[in-house]
């Protein structure tokens, strides 16, 4: 595999750094067989990827989104799928959460769908509530940790 990534702030210095192919948005899009987004939700990013992005990609190639759903122009992506002119897409986060019952994105074959929890797994629930855990222990006996501020 050769790795490559582009965002608004990253630079070609920074991917070097970890090994990553630095690309231009377009070339991201052209050249990928697997898009996975990782980025938060703001006025920069809503809408980011949309009809244009999607039409440069490989119509053997997927896109993953387990950020924000609202990242990804939904209608778009909709149209690239039903259309195949893109291979698929595997998506944790929606618009509107939970995916209504209707929405197109239930009806198609080249989707797989989750509820928001892709990133769930048991070693990261132990670390979460055995940290939460501790914190309550400690702060119980007087000696709070991980404290902010």
């Amino acid at each position: 595999m050769r790795p490559i990534a582009w965002s608004q702030n990253l630079t070609p210095e920074r991917c070097a750094e970890h090994g990553v192919t630095y690309a231009t948005k377009a070339d991201l899009f052209q050249q990928s067989d697997f898009i996975s987004i990782h980025m938060v939700l703001s006025d920069r990013t809503r809408g980011l990827v949309g009809k244009t992005d999607l039409a440069m990609m490989k119509p053997t190639a997927y896109i993953i989104n387990t950020s924000r759903g609202p990242i990804i122009d939904e209608a778009a992506l909709a149209a690239a799928l039903q259309s195949k002119s893109i291979a698929g897409a595997g998506l944790d986060v929606f618009g509107t959460e939970p995916l209504p019952r209707d929405h197109v994105f239930r009806t198609l074959p080249n989707v797989v769908l989750t509820p928001h929890l892709g990133y769930v797994t048991e070693d990261g629930y132990r670390m979460f509530y055995g940290g939460t855990v501790e914190a309550i222990r400690a702060w119980l006996d007087g000696k709070p940790i991980r404290v902010i501020g």
